[in-house]
């Protein structure tokens, strides 16, 4: 998505070889009409797959999957990182180790929102490791939901995340595939190569 690799190369920092801030458009400050957009392009990649929910997890993923949601008019859930008084028991749970954090999350969804009738989109910020991924893939399973794709805004293709969703089975799609960090600067994966 040229818009969003445009905005990677105007406003992403890189941090040494394998991190990318964006936090000025995607996950501190957001930029709602660019979250539309990516919102509108994974409504028109996964349209016709009879999707009737999305998930994501807190917090960064929750911006683009809302703009997808509201296209698609389906309704969005993010899984929960942190405990919650009123989130405690009927869940569906996965451990997520984060390398940018150096944490590991339990990260739970609700029995009450998704089930074995769900269709599911998987939305998230970042494709690096594939942890996440393999978290809301695994939530899935456990509720006995189709997985009919997953949605990446940002994918660090020399990292191993798309090798462990492809082998998953989930058909994934990212918008932004960086092939590497050379010198403080992004470079894409060509459009042939993707």
């Amino acid at each position: 998505m040229k818009l969003l690799e445009d905005r990677i190369l105007t406003d992403g920092v890189v941090l040494g070889e394998d991190v990318l801030k964006v936090d000025n458009f995607l996950n501190h400050q957001i930029d709602p009409v660019l979250m539309q957009e990516i919102g509108n392009e994974f409504a028109r990649i996964f349209k016709g797959r009879g999707i009737n929910k999305i998930i994501t997890i807190e917090s960064s993923g929750i911006a683009p999957a809302v703009f997808a949601g509201l296209k698609m008019e389906v309704p969005v859930i993010f899984a929960r990182k942190h405990k919650s008084l009123t989130l405690t028991d009927n869940l569906y749970s996965a451990s997520v180790y984060s390398f940018t954090k150096n944490v590991t999350n339990e990260i739970a969804v609700s029995k009450n929102f998704l089930d074995a009738s769900d269709n599911v989109l998987l939305i998230d910020d970042f494709l690096a490791n594939g942890q996440a991924a393999i978290g809301l893939i695994d939530i899935c399973k456990q509720a006995g939901a189709k997985v009919s794709g997953m949605g990446i805004v940002i994918e660090k293709s020399f990292q191993k995340g798309r090798q462990i969703v492809e082998e998953s089975g989930v058909d994934i799609a990212s918008l932004a595939r960086i092939e590497a960090f050379v010198d403080g600067k992004v470079t894409f994966v060509k459009e042939e190569e993707a």
